[in-house]
């Protein structure tokens, strides 16, 4: 009895003892609703590359990975009360993946304490590390993204585009506004009309946008979509014969989901690239042996290797990286996400880096700092051949004109800290 008794009392020692430690990401998922189509392969390209790491590697640093999904249905009020009923259970960072959400949320996990990821989208001037100490949006942002595509529109015009006519065919939200601050100071310098087309939520009604485009004839329309309305828009560019490899997206409005339901009509329509195309990347026969063949992968894995997915495996591997990178900080490996935040500060992508990771050539190079949470800020134009079905690299990786992104990074970020009572950090670098 007494032995019996002993067992007990241990049993519950252990059991009121501190748990095993894990890594927790929150993944702000939407599988429902008219953005699914584009939400899923990022959630599932997100969710696979964690466990990854945890069936090959133990997790990180021998931690393992606890992937925390929240269904949002790209709805801000929602996404608020993910992070609300996760942020509790050890978040260590936030990948909204809906700049509304993320404007929401950049006071909010900035208060708690909690790092955010705006991967390509959100806030652009988050770019700036002395005012958003808690906010990181590289590889690239927005801006970059509006002058990398009036930089391709030049070089295809031999450099001059003065006297064009240039449509922007736009998301109604604080995503698909985003550009359009950068692209009138662009037309003030390169001396091009711009044409804004604004398109409601969900998507799906464009007739009025397309009929003005086939009527007033722009030389080249760009395009800020998402979900449904960028192959609503791809759709309508064909019928109306609009020439595709004049039509150019930006990196959410380039995937296999925007373009396979238009079939051929859809053959030189291009978007921006932050990342390679295809599945022709070492990581995928790790990911094959260790995921896919244990009927271990996200969702239906009918995304496997598709742009978006590749995306959500890009995101992962980041925050993976800057786990990484704040355990060898601060020597542990149970880090809290005032760590993560330090790793993702000290984050250094290097091609060599890259290669070990089992993606050489994926993704350029950048090195995050105290005063740059953007990144690289480059970007690739990707172009759809409709026979092959698949995209291909069309440019090399291009560099956004700081001249006119700088200054306007630091006017908006600074008017945020004077808005709201923030001393920008002195960052000796």
């Amino acid at each position: 009895m007494k032995l019996k008794l002993a067992s007990l009392a241990l049993a519950a020692v252990m059991a009121a003892g501190p748990a095993m430690a894990e890594l927790v990401f929150p993944s702000l998922d939407y599988r429902t609703g008219p953005y699914a189509p584009n939400g899923i392969p990022v959630a599932d390209g997100y969710a696979d590359y964690f466990t990854l790491l945890n069936e090959r590697d133990g997790g990180i640093g021998g931690v393992k990975v606890r992937v925390l999904p929240c269904e949002t249905g790209y709805n801000t009020e929602k996404g608020v009360e993910c992070y609300e009923a996760t942020k509790g259970e050890g978040a260590l960072v936030y990948q909204p993946l809906s700049t509304g959400i993320t404007y929401q949320l950049i006071p909010k996990a900035s208060a708690d304490g909690i790092p955010i990821h705006s991967m390509g989208y959100g806030r652009t001037s988050a770019a700036n590390g002395r005012v958003f100490e808690w906010v990181f949006n590289y590889p690239a942002n927005y801006w970059d993204g509006a002058s990398i595509m009036i930089k391709h529109i030049m070089d295809l015009e031999g450099g001059d585009i003065s006297g064009k006519k240039i449509a922007l065919v736009y998301h109604n939200s604080a995503y698909g506004k985003e550009p359009i601050r950068t692209l009138e100071e662009l037309s003030k310098k390169h001396g091009y009309e711009l044409m804004l087309l604004p398109v409601d939520h969900p998507g799906q009604e464009q007739k009025s946008q397309w009929l003005q485009i086939r009527r007033e004839r722009p030389d080249y329309v760009l395009m800020w979509g998402w979900g449904v309305m960028n192959q609503v828009a791809i759709q309508e560019a064909a019928n109306i014969r609009f020439p595709m490899d004049h039509f150019i997206g930006i990196w959410w409005s380039g995937s296999e989901n925007d373009v396979l339901p238009v079939g051929a009509g859809a053959d030189g329509y291009k978007s921006l690239a932050v990342t390679a195309p295809g599945m022709d990347f070492p990581i995928y026969e790790d990911l094959k042996k260790y995921v896919y063949d244990k009927g271990l992968a996200a969702g239906n894995g009918d995304q496997i290797g598709r742009v978006l997915y590749n995306r959500g495996l890009y995101a992962a591997m980041l925050a993976a990286e800057a786990a990484r990178t704040a355990q060898e900080i601060h020597g542990v490996k149970d880090i809290t996400p005032a760590m993560m935040r330090d790793g993702m500060e000290a984050l250094n992508m290097t091609e060599e880096r890259m290669a070990e990771l089992g993606l050489p050539g994926f993704a350029p190079p950048f090195k995050v700092t105290c005063a740059n949470h953007g990144g690289s800020g480059l970007a690739a134009v990707q172009q759809w051949d409709a026979d092959t079905q698949t995209w291909s690299l069309v440019t090399d990786y291009i560099a956004s004109d700081r001249s006119v992104i700088d200054p306007l990074i630091e006017e908006d970020s600074m008017a945020y800290a004077k808005e709201n009572g923030i001393t920008p950090r002195d960052c000796a670098e």
